[in-house]
């Protein structure tokens, strides 16, 4: 396979949307923007059909649980249309005078995005929204899992596009049956590629030969620190760990316990559900057997997870997810890694400094560039670990699935792709949103002159250092 060779079927949608992006811009407005992206947050976030989703993602990946899809769905849209709101997308962003300089926005053209199977309703309906919002016509990419709720959440996009009179090919999806050659023409045929999931998709996209924002691996570490609120800290880690069976790449992997406090922090969290289980090999061998993560673990209930991994009667009634304690970090150490289940590894650390430590050897092994969190009651050290640990992100005394995509207790914009920065390497660290689907024409004008002399900018630096 190669970018000449023709796929007709997926060639033609490839060029209606073109063609529909194309009008789309030409026959703009911000009013029809904003509406077009209305159109698709009420598609998934209306209940019946939020609901519906919910339930057929999780029936058709076998990820997740039905409850938190269904918040998932409606939050994280509810959160991107608040974002966007009110956002200047269309015509004149900005006009200074003083510069000369007046900008325009423009799209980006056609998106083709690469979505995961984690998320197989909330990611597509943000990137169309994201899209749309912006001028531009797209493509979604679903993984082989998600085909069926891409193709009915796109039913239901088009519904809601024929009560506005708007143009369903501006919302299309690779026809199915999905494959990675067809994903790949995709990618060389569009003009920004926008990538969730997979390292191995996040590399082809990045080697595709398209612009392309992607996102790095998830393997969030979070340090409990000895002036923390324990039962408040147990209590969110147990919220963001067990929320859509850890399927989020936000969701807590490790925790790293200051050792003074370990004793009274391990039974904050037997009462909020977790088991701690001290046989890391036995652990070890069901979550990984062949190398690989069991599929029979990952992002399961808790009963099927605690079947799977061979620990029925061996942990407490009312067990919520697993604690193992380790020490190991690095290759031929699985569980520092992404786990994608209900496993957290547990650390001990003799002070705050020795957490960091450990802190950023795990995420230098995997994860660099996503995000780490804190539960602190000292105001200066979400700092240090900022400056230690190569992170975007440091999320502080908050449940860090909720906290780290947007939340409306904090400032972070709402979005399922995490940018990791060049630390994951990803071309933004930034939580991906509307700005990314969006590009500028600048209008420069000529003003008076502006020129410095010598002085001004080497006076400091002639009396330092001498002329």
């Amino acid at each position: 396979m190669n970018a000449i060779d023709p796929i007709p079927e997926l060639d033609a949608v490839i060029a209606s949307a073109r063609a529909a992006q194309a009008r789309y811009e030409a026959e703009g407005s911000q009013e029809r923007y904003d509406r077009a992206a209305q159109a698709v947050g009420w598609a998934i976030m209306e209940p019946g059909r939020n609901r519906e989703l919910a339930e057929l993602a999780v029936k058709t990946t076998g990820l997740g649980n039905v409850a938190d899809k269904i918040v998932k769905n409606h939050r994280k849209t509810l959160g991107l249309l608040r974002d966007i709101k009110g956002v200047t997308t269309y015509g004149v962003i900005s006009d200074d005078a003083a510069t000369g300089l007046t900008e325009i926005a423009r799209p980006m053209g056609l998106i083709g995005a690469i979505v995961p199977s984690t998320n197989p309703g909330a990611t597509p309906a943000n990137n169309i929204i994201n899209a749309l919002k912006c001028g531009n016509a797209i493509v979604v990419a679903p993984s082989p899992k998600g085909v069926a709720s891409c193709e009915r959440l796109l039913e239901f996009i088009h519904a809601e596009f024929a009560k506005i009179g708007e143009d369903p090919e501006l919302v299309q999806m690779v026809p199915a049956p999905g494959s990675k050659e067809k994903t790949q023409r995709l990618m060389e045929s569009c003009d920004l590629i926008v990538a969730t999931g997979s390292q191995n998709n996040v590399h082809r996209a990045q080697t595709a030969g398209t612009p392309a924002v992607a996102v790095g691996t998830g393997n969030v570490t979070v340090i409990v620190d000895e002036t923390a609120d324990l039962a408040a800290a147990a209590e969110k880690i147990r919220a963001s760990k067990t929320f859509d069976n850890a399927t989020s790449c936000s969701s807590e992997n490790a925790v790293v316990v200051v050792d003074a406090v370990r004793d009274a922090f391990l039974e904050e969290m037997a009462r909020a559900g977790g088991a701690v289980v001290e046989d890391e090999a036995a652990v070890v061998a069901a979550l990984f057997p062949d190398g690989h993560l069991n599929r029979m673990v990952v992002a399961q209930d808790d009963d099927r997870m605690i079947e799977a991994l061979g620990l029925t009667g061996k942990v407490p009634e009312g067990t919520e997810y697993v604690a193992v304690p380790t020490k190991g970090i690095g290759p031929g150490h699985p569980l520092s890694e992404e786990k994608l289940s209900r496993v957290l590894a547990l650390y001990g650390a003799k002070d705050f400094e020795e957490a960091v430590e450990i802190t950023s050897r795990i995420q230098r092994h995997q994860g660099a560039g996503h995000s780490v969190g804190l539960h602190t009651g000292d105001d200066a050290r979400p700092m240090v670990l900022a400056r230690a640990v190569p992170t975007s992100r440091v999320i502080v005394n908050q449940a860090h699935t909720f906290a780290t995509g947007g939340s409306f207790t904090n400032g972070m914009k709402f979005s399922l792709s995490m940018g990791c920065g060049a630390w994951g390497g990803n071309s933004v660290n930034d939580n991906v949103h509307w700005k990314h689907f969006l590009q500028t024409t600048r209008i420069v004008r000529e003003i008076p002159p502006d020129e410095p002399s010598l002085e001004e900018i080497f006076g400091d630096y002639w009396k330092a250092a001498g002329a």
